[in-house]
């Protein structure tokens, strides 16, 4: 059986025993179908079977959540942890808590996980998390009596040497703060690195609230620079207007960016002279309101319905981090219409493979996000350092490791393409740079 067989046949495999399951099917078949030429030079990876594991989670946990809201009803949630990949360290990958959450999603951001993880260089797994529960318009107290009840069975399966959970949509410091402190009264000890994502005052760090913006600025800005470009004086789209989107755009800001858009999960706000950054943060980091508040406070911005349509407002670099998928063929076609040079994936999976295919054959710059929104999970395994070694590094100590991982993403991923044949394809480069690490880990180890 030649590698192509081989790859072809895996993915069937996939489709089969995960029935229902697109974005699974979607990432698998993103990554594996790149690793064709590695396969052809390592034989032994087919015979020991590297992909067949490398597709199937090490553990699938599946739970109920049962909770009382502030009316006195009883609520009942679906909670998930998938541990993906231990070859190179503890299973670290973040919960989210959104209706949307299944298992599918949950192993499909946990296979991405486990390259992205492998890529920062540093010692962690691949696993991700979560539940359909949705803390939008919850109170505290109602959020505060569902984490407690989430971590009452999670605790079983987590540890600073096991599994460590961290914050993705809908997850917070608040969210961690009260899963931690759940953890801490049934553990009876205080162990704090087995959450990361966490407040300052007990074991979090600096940067991590900005690292996943940051670090995309940091791996775009790397790309751009390659091919002789800068921020400065840009033009710049960005989805969203959660951490990851607030801390691109300011990054970008710093940089000489001009952001003239960002959006929610309703609509979007186009401000042609620059977003006013303190108003979005304080419309969504404080308030909690819909992104449309803008215009009220800036009436010469305008306000446009429909999320994805961002994508039509013109620009020179787009960072999608909202959500997965969120840009398609024909957002992509248009994009390309109105001059994008450069695409850079703040969220997980933003562009669906068509998407992709249409950026890479027009000559757009595209950094994939297992490895330009790496950031956030770098700067957590930072987190654990700081958490082993009872130690707390300032702002800038950490802000400069993490823009050293990224730099060095950048560049394991970039002559990995190169030494592939797929020259100036981030894509492969990123995919077959976190897979060499991971696939000689496993191959070591045995058939475990």
């Amino acid at each position: 059986m030649n590698a192509k067989q081989y790859v072809d046949q895996v993915f069937e495999q996939v489709v089969k025993r995960n029935p229902g399951e697109p974005e699974f099917h979607q990432a698998v078949q993103e990554v594996i179908e790149s690793l064709v030429p590695v396969l052809e030079k390592h034989p032994e990876y087919i015979e020991a079977g590297i992909l067949e594991r490398l597709v199937e989670p090490e553990r699938q946990i599946i739970f109920r959540v049962p909770w009382i809201n502030d009316n006195g009803k009883v609520v009942i949630n679906r909670g998930f942890r998938v541990q993906f990949n231990s070859a190179i360290g503890p299973y670290k990958g973040g919960l989210r808590f959104h209706p949307s959450v299944y298992i599918g999603i949950v192993k499909f951001l946990g296979f991405e996980q486990i390259l992205k993880n492998s890529l920062t260089g540093l010692p962690i797994g691949g696993g991700k998390g979560g539940s359909d529960f949705d803390p939008k318009g919850k109170s505290d107290r109602e959020v505060m009596k569902f984490c407690q009840s989430f971590m009452t069975e999670l605790y079983r399966h987590i540890g600073p040497d096991i599994d460590v959970p961290a914050g993705d949509i809908g997850v917070g410091g608040r969210e961690i703060g009260y899963l931690f402190g759940q953890y801490k009264r049934i553990k009876g000890a205080f162990e704090n690195g087995v959450l990361t994502g966490k407040h300052i005052p007990y074991g979090g760090s600096l940067v991590r609230t900005e690292a996943t913006g940051y670090g995309l600025v940091y791996f775009t800005h790397e790309m751009i620079k390659a091919k002789g470009m800068s921020f400065s004086g840009k033009t710049v789209v960005v989805s969203g207007s959660g951490n990851v989107a607030i801390y691109a755009t300011k990054k970008v800001q710093e940089l000489g960016g001009n952001v003239v858009a960002m959006s929610d999960s309703n609509g979007f706000i186009y401000d042609k002279d620059g977003i006013k950054l303190d108003t979005v943060q304080q419309l969504k980091e404080v308030e909690r309101k819909r992104i449309s508040e803008y215009v009220k406070i800036h009436p010469a911005s305008e306000y446009h319905e429909g999320c994805t349509n961002i994508w039509t407002i013109p620009c020179e670099i787009a960072l999608p981090c909202a959500t997965q998928n969120e840009i398609n063929e024909a957002s992509a076609n248009i994009l390309i219409k109105n001059g994008v040079k450069a695409v850079g994936e703040g969220a997980n999976m933003p562009s669906t493979l068509e998407a992709t295919k249409v950026f890479q054959e027009n000559g757009v710059l595209f950094a994939p996000a297992k490895a330009s929104n790496a950031g956030g999970v770098a700067t957590s395994a930072l987190e654990m350092s700081q958490n082993s070694m009872r130690l707390h590094w300032t702002f800038e100590e950490v802000d400069s490791k993490l823009k050293d991982i990224m730099t060095n993403i950048y560049k394991v991923s970039s002559e990995a393409a190169e030494k592939y044949g797929y020259k100036d394809n981030l894509v492969v480069g990123a995919n077959i740079a976190g897979f060499l690490k991971v696939a000689d880990a496993m191959y070591k180890q045995g058939i475990v």
